[in-house]
């Protein structure tokens, strides 16, 4: 799998699992179980996305030599997950205020 691909799966993995809890955590952003996944994956995504332009990541040598780079993969899970779980919770608000 190429080292582009293990960074959207990093960055849909750890917004979708951050959505879920975020729409746990603050009641008031809750969508359900669905809801919170996607808005959560979406918003890793595009959060992982803008991060990783910005820091400017580049292939290593593990990634390059065909290795797995943990450090590369945890930094896309963590960056993913914190976008998604700001992007759930934002949109769970709206949605909230929307429907009342």
């Amino acid at each position: 799998m190429g080292e582009k691909m293990e960074q959207v799966l990093a960055q849909l993995i750890g917004g979708g699992l951050a959505g879920l809890g975020g729409g746990k955590a603050v009641k008031g952003a809750d969508m359900g179980g669905i809801g919170n996944l996607i808005a959560g994956a979406l918003g890793g995504l595009g959060g992982g996305q803008l991060l990783g332009g910005l820091m400017g990541a580049g292939a290593d040598a593990a990634s390059a030599a065909g290795g797995v780079d943990i450090a590369s993969m945890a930094s896309n899970l963590v960056g993913g997950g914190v976008a998604g779980l700001v992007v759930q919770v934002v949109v769970g608000m709206v949605v909230k205020k929307m429907r009342a």
